[in-house]
């Protein structure tokens, strides 16, 4: 009986405590833990080793067949002439086939009716040139081959690693940088980081010659690479104290 008793006050004394414990628990749990949120990016410049020119033939006739066949007859020498510039057949690539019809113009002050006048042939190949003091003869044998639409220029480089790490180590030293301006000014101590996040890296945008007709160039165009800038940002939560 007494064995019994003392069972059921050590029962009740546990039970205390840990009603006692849990709302404190909670307590905890609840209290926000102050934190300065912060992000910063750095920029890096490198220089492109190569470029990629999308360019093509644009043909018309007046069925399908016609218009595609046209088409790939000119394609045939565009091909031919990038060859004879150097360009390996590893480095070209299509990026567009498409044969659509043409449809004849609203006229003012008429009914309309939508009839198909002809059809269009698009056949567009993107290459790769290495050597880019090529670039601007490049372009020029395309044109000479009867392509008549070029859609753009981009450069590049092959290896960015070692300029995006670059880019991550300032991003961090300035993040880290600006987090202690942060403390000094508001008289707090920065007590350790909760989370460090990469936000997105960004590359070069496409640089656009043209989207006319390639048979406005007389001769080879000049073409200025530049640099290429590359961007990496980075955020993060510190936690703060003003003990």
């Amino acid at each position: 009986m007494n064995g019994s008793l003392a069972l059921r006050s050590l029962v009740a004394a546990a039970l205390a405590s840990t009603a006692l414990a849990v709302p404190a628990a909670l307590a905890d749990e609840a209290t926000p833990v102050p934190t300065l949120s912060l992000s910063a990016s750095a920029n890096v410049q490198v220089e492109p080793d190569h470029a990629q020119i999308s360019s093509g033939v644009v043909t018309r006739g007046e069925t399908a067949r016609e218009a595609l066949a046209e088409n790939s007859r000119i394609m045939q020498s565009v091909f031919s002439a990038l060859r004879g510039t150097g360009i390996d057949r590893s480095d070209m690539q299509t990026s567009q086939l498409s044969v659509t019809p043409v449809y004849s113009e609203r006229r003012a002050n008429q009914p309309y009716v939508r009839e198909i006048i002809g059809y269009e042939a698009r056949n567009t190949v993107t290459a790769k040139v290495e050597d880019l003091d090529r670039l601007g003869r490049v372009i020029d044998a395309m044109s000479a081959a009867g392509a008549n639409n070029i859609n753009g220029v981009s450069f590049g480089a092959d290896d960015t690693d070692a300029a995006m790490d670059e880019a991550r180590r300032e991003a961090v030293a300035s993040l880290l940088a600006r987090a202690n301006l942060y403390a000094d000014a508001g008289g707090f101590e920065l007590c350790g980081i909760l989370r460090m996040a990469e936000g997105g890296m960004s590359r070069p945008m496409p640089y656009g010659v043209a989207t006319a007709r390639m048979e406005s160039f007389d001769a080879a165009p000049p073409i200025a690479a530049g640099e290429l800038t590359l961007t990496a940002s980075v955020s993060a939560d510190f936690c703060i104290s003003q003990d």
